[in-house]
């Protein structure tokens, strides 16, 4: 045997080994995790990926968009994506789904709720909320102005990648506001750190699990209950001739990934069903980043010292 096959050979052995007995022999191909643009799905994904090299795999953590990333799932050139929330990204994984080319790897055990929010201040100058239609008053519009969009509202929203219909709404509900979208996620934050120690006027897209609905005081407006039809069904709801005159769904926070991981990397694939997280544990990592000035690989590495009991199970160890 050459050199180089006997290298090959010990390798895929040791994997084989270090995964658990009786997994398949596994690819040592490198497992493409994608990698968003908000610090919970950073770490969410990185833990992932620290779990499956403690198991012997081959990682690679790769930028994708978020809804744009299911094509790369789809053919295999990305392999698993660990955030996919029900209430934006839901359409997008329904989509990929039925082409039969990925496959969703189970809830990873945090509840996503993604609304419109504003600070308890502003309820002095527009006191029908949290309904709703208090928004429709030309005067409390103008309360959530800025002079760039004066007299209408200013809506903060999410970076356009992350989707959301927040302008489709906008429009099905005939809101006195208008959509601006921040740049990035920091972006977000930070415009509402600024907003809140002036006590400025401020709408915006607040997500949980997150630390903001934590430390600060404020309430999510209350649109009509989604439902599919909603989305789906210009005639439901109070527009008969618009979809998405209805608040964002809530629901679970998803994994999903390439068909094709299961029978290529088994034991990883059991590994990355078997993850789960909750929302107070991820508030707090994400706290530790955002507000406390750790890095994501120190979090990370943080979790799986105080967590090894658990996350061992999920490799067989």
């Amino acid at each position: 045997m050459s050199k180089t096959l006997l290298k090959h050979g010990l390798a895929v052995s040791a994997l084989a080994l270090t995964i658990g007995a009786g997994w398949a022999q596994e690819s040592t191909d490198p497992i493409k995790l994608t990698l968003h643009d908000w610090t919970g799905q950073l770490i969410t994904t990185q833990l992932m990926g620290e779990v499956l090299k403690q198991a012997g795999y081959n990682v690679e953590y790769v930028q994708a968009d978020y809804l744009a990333q299911f094509a790369g799932l789809e053919t295999g050139d990305l392999h698993v994506a660990m955030e996919m929330w029900e209430t934006t990204g839901r359409d997008a994984m329904d989509a990929s789904t039925a082409t039969g080319k990925t496959e969703v790897l189970g809830p990873t055990g945090m509840k996503a709720k993604e609304e419109w929010w504003y600070p308890t201040y502003m309820k002095e100058k527009c006191p029908g909320l949290p309904n709703w239609e208090a928004l429709k008053d030309e005067a409390c519009a103008e309360a959530f102005s800025t002079a760039e969009t004066a007299p209408k509202g200013r809506y903060l929203g999410g970076p356009v990648t992350w989707g959301g219909f927040d302008d489709e709404r906008v429009e099905a509900l005939d809101l006195p506001f208008e959509v601006i979208h921040a740049g990035t996620d920091a972006a977000l934050f930070a415009e509402l750190e600024s907003a809140y120690q002036r006590q400025a006027p401020i709408m915006l897209w607040i997500y949980a699990p997150h630390w903001a609905p934590a430390k600060y005081e404020g309430e999510w407006v209350e649109f009509p209950e989604y439902t599919a039809d909603c989305y789906n069904d210009p005639a439901w709801g109070s527009n008969p001739d618009m979809a998405y005159d209805c608040g964002k769904p809530f629901g679970e926070i998803w994994k999903v990934g390439w068909a094709g991981v299961k029978d290529k990397w088994p034991g990883a694939y059991a590994a990355i069903k078997a993850f789960t997280i909750d929302n107070d544990e991820m508030g707090q990592m994400i706290t530790e980043v955002d507000l406390n000035g750790k890095t994501v690989d120190q979090v990370t590495a943080d979790w799986m010292a105080a967590n090894e009991g658990r996350w061992k199970g999920w490799i067989g160890q």
